[in-house]
């Protein structure tokens, strides 16, 4: 999930984290609930905002823009066709100063899955005893369509997903579809 710091003076004046299934987004939570603190603040995001929204609605750009916001601090650049610079571009655009790459490398760790998905269109599988930090296990007939199957979830938003060792791991490791 993403999240959003608004910071003032030193002071977190808001914070909040994309809700579960993506919507609202983690910017579209933290601007309202800043309220007027968030004119000249600085607004931290795990990801690039947005700056073009599918459902026609307010980009998070426009939102951080909107409130006044004049420094934002993004971790990882988001490669989405609703990102994909776009958002930086756009606060840039602006007048906002805008840092990328703080925390670069724990953001890439954090959002692997979520970068697999959006490079393969589907979602990332390993083999794992316990599923701890997966979204989902991977059950499916080692005979099936596995790479049909894995476009599906990752088309409904599955990024991380896990299989025990077995028939169902060794088919997905021939078909080129385990990720290291």
């Amino acid at each position: 999930s993403v999240g959003c710091v608004i910071v003032k003076d030193g002071e977190v004046v808001s914070e909040a984290a994309t809700a579960p299934g993506g919507r609202p987004h983690a910017e579209e939570q933290a601007v309202p609930a800043a309220g007027d603190r968030a004119t000249g603040a600085t607004a931290y995001v795990t990801m690039e905002p947005c700056g073009a929204r599918s459902s026609g609605r307010t980009s998070c750009s426009h939102f951080l823009m909107d409130a006044g916001v004049t420094r934002v601090v993004v971790a990882a650049v988001d490669p989405s066709p609703f990102a994909s610079g776009r958002g930086v571009e756009r606060l840039k655009k602006a007048g906002l100063e805008v840092e990328t790459g703080l925390l670069a490398r724990e953001a890439a760790v954090l959002y692997e899955g979520y970068l697999h998905r959006v490079e393969t269109g589907r979602p990332m599988v390993r083999i794992d005893e316990t599923g701890d930090g997966f979204d989902a296990r991977f059950a499916a007939s080692s005979r099936a369509d596995l790479a049909t199957e894995l476009k599906r979830l990752g088309e409904a938003g599955y990024t991380r997903l896990w299989v025990g060792p077995g028939e169902l791991a060794d088919a997905l490791s021939d078909q080129g579809l385990l990720t290291a």
